[in-house]
This record gives structure tokens, sequence and C-alpha cells, in this order.
């Protein structure tokens, strides 16, 4: 650096070319003892669902652990530990229907229940299911019908219905795909269960 007409010159500090990145993408960290969460619904019968919590990818196409139907994934709501995922077919035939009761009669009370939509969500859906989605704190799944958009993160034995939920109706009139809507998502922060 030299002086001279100017002065001495010095190097100004520059700011970040990127914006900061906080777990799973979000926009601002989550207080202490809360899980940073998104979750991103299929698009159509083409893109999978994605699942994220506190930076771990919990169901993906690149995991090769989604598929057409629900995509669930019950999370241990103390450790933030995944318990188990899976899909659920909700088009063809009775398996669907049958494997989502089996997977969601035992969930207990402290589990997170994460859920999105890929491709059909509902023509299988029965009373039953939609029943326990409810208990879990789902205030869409009572009009939940074919090919719509939902994502959903409830938990066993919550009291109010959950404030994480996004729903968008499959309308010819108003679909971005060929017969699907676009694609919903939900993050945000959740509390640990103590």
């Amino acid at each position: 650096i030299r002086s001279g007409v100017l002065g001495n010159l010095c190097p100004l500090p520059y700011a970040e070319s990127k914006p900061r990145r906080y777990k799973c993408g979000l926009p601002m960290p989550c207080p202490d003892k809360h899980f940073a969460f998104r979750i991103v619904s299929g698009a159509a019968n083409v893109i999978g669902p994605k699942f994220c919590m506190d930076d771990r990818v919990l169901m993906s196409s690149v995991k090769n652990n989604v598929g057409r139907g629900l995509n669930i994934a019950l999370v241990n709501g103390v450790t933030g530990e995944l318990m188990d995922a899976k899909f659920f077919d909700m088009w063809a035939g009775d398996t669907g229907i049958n494997e989502l009761l089996k997977f969601l009669r035992p969930v207990y009370e402290g589990t997170l229940v994460f859920v999105a939509s890929y491709d059909d969500p509902a023509t299988k859906m029965n009373d039953e299911a939609r029943k326990l989605f409810n208990e879990l704190g789902s205030k869409a799944i009572n009009v939940l019908s074919f090919r719509d958009s939902w994502v959903f993160v409830g938990a066993k034995g919550i009291e109010n219905k959950s404030p994480f939920e996004q729903h968008i109706k499959n309308d010819k009139s108003t679909n971005k795909y060929e017969g699907w809507p676009e694609a919903v998502q939900i993050e945000g922060c959740i509390p640990h269960k103590d």
C-alpha cells in the first residue's frame, strides 16, 4: 500500500457474497431445544418429496425411500432420531391403506409424524386413517382428496391442531402441472418434547 495524493490506502472489508445458511436451509436459526425442519411435497408424479430435520435428510428421491402416495417419517420428539420412514401407495389396491393403518396405530405420545404427499395421497383414504391423522393435529385431512398436494407435521398427544400444515387442492383451473397442483412446503422449528 502506497501513500500519495489520497493518503494511506487501506483495503475495505467486503461483505459475504452469499447469505448465511441455517439448518435445513431455514432463513434464521432455531432457538435452543428446537428441531429445525423443512418438508417439500412431491411435484406431480415426477419429483419426489424431501424431508429435512436438523440438517439430516430423512426421506428423498436421492435416498431412494420415497414413493407414490403418502410418505411418512416417525421421529423421536425428545432425541430427534429417525424411528422409521415409509411410503404408502394410496392409489392402487388396498395394501397401501392397510399398511398405513398398521404403521400409524401404534404411534405413541411424543412421536413427531412428518407427512408429504406424492402424486395421489387420498384415493384409498378411509375414515379410520383420517381419524388417526386428525388425532395427530391435521386439519386438512378431512378434505384431502385425489392428487392434492399436502405436507404436515403432527404429534401423538397434541392438544390443538398443528401449526405445521399446508394443503393445495387439485383443481384443473389452478393446477400448475397438467393434472396436479404445485408442490407445497413447510419449514420451521419444533420444540423438543420433555
